[in-house]
């Protein structure tokens, strides 16, 4: 995948034959597309002069541009979905959560945009992108990314008393990272710095995985009380920063209720203004 300058270098060739408002800056859209491919970002500018076309825009500007990088991580808005009201609060508060804690942790990449238009499968996102290319993930950013994921389900429990299945994806993901830690990165102090995935070891024909796995049942034990550890430390990190910054997600999910999307600048004032009154 290319670095910052590649990006830069192949969005401005995408970018030759359209043309482009004076407030593009190509450096900061290759700053906010990293993971993206080639392709990615030639569709990237070619969604973005379609949203120009469509809106009879001269020229293409960076909120279009940022507007296409959404599109291109997420798919389109599904507008014509009818949303029940009740599900829209929970999405809301939902997303606020995961805003309100990556915004607490440290470690963790800024919040870009959060919205509870339906995209794809997801009834809502908040999306965090980083300000650099990462060649390696340290111990403290991968925790970082696993509490945020369980954001959304603690929002959901300490705001509305209950939970759904909307946090699926998140727990999903949240525990393959933890697996990872534990079982490819020797990450966990408990397990030490071994390795315990299979690797590119072949399963062959009548063998299960669990036959051909290289580690006792007493470690397979260790490994699971090790990832649930992760797991549960973080959802407790979790409802410690939802409950210390109850207000603030408040106000974040009644701005989305009422206005469906926060750009990064819309929940950084939102948030500073909130911290000032609380003062």
């Amino acid at each position: 995948l290319p670095d910052i300058k590649g990006r830069e270098e192949i969005l401005a060739i995408h970018a030759r034959n359209k043309p482009l408002a004076e407030d593009v800056d190509l450096a900061q859209v290759a700053r906010s597309t990293a993971g993206f491919a080639g392709a990615d970002l030639e569709n990237l500018l070619n969604e973005a002069a379609l949203l120009a076309g469509r809106r009879d825009l001269p020229a293409i500007n960076m909120a279009l541009l940022n507007e296409a990088v959404i599109k291109v991580i997420a798919g389109p808005e599904k507008h014509s979905r009818v949303i029940p009201e009740h599900e829209r609060r929970l999405t809301a508060y939902h997303e606020a959560g995961h805003a309100v804690v990556m915004h607490a942790l440290p470690d963790h990449d800024p919040v870009h945009q959060i919205t509870i238009v339906p995209r794809g499968q997801a009834g809502g996102m908040t999306i965090s992108l980083p300000d650099e290319d990462r060649s390696y993930l340290s111990r403290s950013y991968l925790l970082s990314q696993i509490v945020s994921l369980l954001g959304g389900r603690a929002a959901e429990q300490l705001i509305l008393g209950d939970i759904s299945t909307g946090a699926s994806n998140d727990i999903q993901r949240a525990t393959s990272m933890a697996r990872k830690m534990v079982g490819t990165y020797g990450m966990s102090d408990r397990l030490g710095t071994v390795a315990f995935d299979a690797g590119h070891d072949e399963v062959f024909i009548g063998k299960s995985m669990a036959q051909t796995r290289p580690y006792s049942e007493k470690t397979a034990a260790e490994i699971d009380e090790e990832i649930s550890r992760i797991i549960g430390e973080a959802y407790a990190r979790c409802l410690a920063i939802l409950e210390e910054n109850r207000a603030r997600l408040v106000t974040v999910a009644e701005y989305l209720l009422a206005h469906e999307t926060m750009s990064a600048a819309d929940f950084e004032t939102v948030f500073t203004d909130n911290a000032e009154k609380m003062e």
